[in-house]
């Protein structure tokens, strides 16, 4: 009994796979994470800015203290930066541009005005020991403080009063680097913030460099003196202010703060402008107007600062003695004992020298600069104390610390999984060089681009339905394999498009659109070799029946190198391009693929089913016309013993 021909598959097996693939991925698309809504809202892609409209944030990069615009190379860094940012928040092909000397716009799909907010913040991390505290006058009695949760060197925090939603910093002893005299496996316990929020998801730098002070930002060409400040709140009270030493206490003489009222009038600006005691030392100097000052006013990590937590409490804090780019690597991770999302810190060699010094100067509270009364103003014991983590212009954490933290360290707070990423990816990427001022969101019309999709899909629909009527007319039975192959195709594209769109972010852009549209000339050139094949070999005398494995055989070497180097082709522009040329590149590679799926798990078991079928062997309906009249005669006229051998 003769052997089937070499290249033969088994057509139903190949069918049940590839029917287990589309079940698959379509419950994937309708069920996996992600997939919310009615069947239509599920089978959405995510589209581009160019097909659904999105958000549009002009950032303005601020002056330097000399006046002079920021140099070209630091913007060029901060967009890279700002891209990456995007990037990281799961927000695919978003448009970074620079325009001008000092703006950077970035545009991203659907309305994500949320998601940019933060984009262009400084982010500039600094832990500061804490010298001085005090309650806001104008929060005071809205945030009253509260005694701070304390723990144990080796042990997990377990508040005495109830635990507040504001970050803290624990640490992880790691003996090889634990210094002499210290604690190791300590912690720094949180000190309570009554209703305090989770910190804004920007962070410090670990590649890029911090602004120096020389570079300070500035609002606007000019900034408000201390001369434009004193005759704004007069001579008498700007006497009264310097003479001070410390913040009075309202709590016991209320009239304290009557001199000091018209400081209550100052912009952020003009409170920029005052020394860090002043702005801490004045009493009616509120939270409000120490944030509202410009970005990047306390980043000189080798000056004193004032800044506030989110509780409303003011604080004197010391130089930073560890700054951002001291981190190494920061990652989100879930703490099980904890049950909650934190983000964990790994130090460079040097900045965990510099952690564990600082830790060790505020436990052993050396030298002595009253920082343990700070600790009771903040509610703890005074025993140690309180190293501050400043976040641009906002303590976000001031825990009082319990030893000298070594190794690991992790900031907690109100995180949930996306917060917790955000976080740790600002930290990851780095911060700005140059500080910018967002303006507001705009939004974008994808008026433009979704004249220019209906009319390229009606062109893709008009070449399609030439291309099949071609193929019917050419290849009749095999065009039938041709039309089924391509929707096949399209269908598996599509759900694969949405899938993606949800796991990794993938959007669909004009570009990607064109990306598939090219696809369908490789996938057409898959068929023409094939069926090309298979003509020769009827050519060479064998039945159509025997002809179509030994064509699949021979056909697939070439097809698998022609869509072979289509991938190639497109791995290396996705890799070396950005924005929408990386859309067409990452469209024509997933769609290549997919039509090498669909050649070995439906095209080829198609063709050998309908070799045997009474319709393949017809010249009018299988499509191989003058080939088959042409072999016909040459079985009439070979030999008789010639036929039989070759049946």
């Amino acid at each position: 009994m003769a052997r089937p021909p070499q290249g033969q598959m088994h057509p139903g097996r190949q069918l049940a796979v590839l029917g287990f693939i589309f079940v698959v991925l379509y419950l994937l698309v309708f069920f996996a994470a992600g997939a919310e809504g009615s069947v239509r809202d599920r089978l959405q892609p995510k589209l581009g800015l160019d097909l659904i409209g999105g958000t549009q944030v002009t950032y303005q990069a601020s002056l330097l203290a000399n006046g002079q615009v920021p140099s070209r190379q630091s913007m060029e860094q901060a967009k890279e930066i700002m891209e990456s940012r995007v990037n990281a928040l799961g927000v695919s092909e978003a448009e970074v541009v620079i325009e001008g000397d000092r703006n950077i716009v970035v545009s991203v799909a659907g309305q994500e005005a949320d998601e940019l907010k933060n984009i262009g913040q400084a982010a500039q991390m600094r832990f500061r020991k804490v010298l001085k505290a005090t309650p806001d006058v104008a929060a005071a009695a809205l945030n009253p403080p509260s005694a701070a949760p304390s723990a144990a060197p080796s042990g997990s925090a377990k508040p005495s009063a109830p635990a507040s939603k504001a970050p803290n910093v624990t640490g992880t002893d790691q003996p090889t680097t634990t210094p002499s005299g210290g604690q190791g496996g300590g912690q720094m316990a949180p000190s309570a913030s009554p209703s305090a929020p989770a910190p804004s998801a920007t962070a410090a730098a670990t590649s890029a460099p911090a602004a120096s002070a020389s570079a300070a930002p500035v609002a606007g060409k000019t900034a408000p003196t201390r001369a434009d400040v004193e005759k704004k709140v007069g001579p008498e009270a700007w006497a009264a202010a310097s003479k001070l030493t410390d913040a009075p206490d309202l709590s016991q003489n209320p009239q304290a703060a009557a001199q000091f009222a018209k400081f209550a009038t100052l912009t952020g600006d003009e409170v920029n402008a005052l020394t860090p005691e002043m702005q801490y030392n004045v009493p009616t100097i509120s939270c409000k107007q120490l944030q509202d000052r410009p970005n990047g006013a306390i980043d000189n990590e080798t000056a004193k600062a004032t800044a506030c937590d989110k509780a409303g409490r003011k604080m004197y804090l010391d130089v930073a003695k560890v700054v951002g780019t001291d981190i190494d690597t920061a990652s989100p991770q879930y703490d099980q004992q904890q049950g909650q999302w934190v983000v964990s810190l790994d130090f460079t060699a040097s900045g965990q020298q510099k952690w564990a010094d600082l830790t060790r100067e505020a436990y052993n509270k050396t030298p002595p600069d009253g920082c343990e009364n700070a600790a009771q103003a903040l509610g703890g014991d005074g025993q140690h104390c309180h190293v501050a983590v400043v976040l641009d212009k906002t303590v976000i954490s001031a825990p009082e610390i319990q030893g000298v933290l070594t190794g690991q360290s992790q900031i907690t707070g109100d995180f949930d999984a996306k917060s917790a990423r955000e976080l740790a990816d600002q930290i990851q990427y780095g911060a700005l060089p140059v500080t910018f001022t967002a303006g507001e969101a705009m939004t974008v019309s994808p008026t433009l681009g979704t004249a220019q999709l209906k009319a390229g899909l009606l062109a893709a629909a008009i070449g399609m339905g030439l291309v099949a009527i071609y193929a019917f007319f050419y290849y009749r039975l095999l065009g039938t394999v041709i039309f089924l192959s391509l929707i096949l195709s399209g269908v598996l594209t599509y759900g694969a498009l949405v899938f993606l769109g949800r796991a990794t972010g993938f959007t669909l852009t004009l570009a990607g659109i064109a990306g598939f549209v090219v696809s369908l000339g490789v996938a057409a050139d898959s068929f023409v070799i094939y069926f090309e094949r298979l003509k020769d070999e009827i050519h060479e005398g064998r039945s159509p029946r025997s002809a179509v494995p030994r064509a699949w055989v021979r056909a697939r070497r070439t097809i698998i190198s022609a869509n072979t180097i289509t991938i190639m082709a497109a791995v290396v522009l996705y890799v070396v391009s950005i924005g929408a040329v990386k859309g067409f590149a990452a469209a024509l590679g997933l769609a290549t693929i997919i039509d090498l799926l669909v050649v070995f798990l439906f095209r080829h078991p198609i063709m050998t089913m309908f070799a045997n079928t009474k319709a393949f062997l017809s010249p009018r309906v299988s499509g191989l016309g003058r080939v088959l009249p042409a072999r016909t005669k040459a079985d009439e006229s070979a030999p008789r013993t010639s036929r039989a051998k070759e049946a």
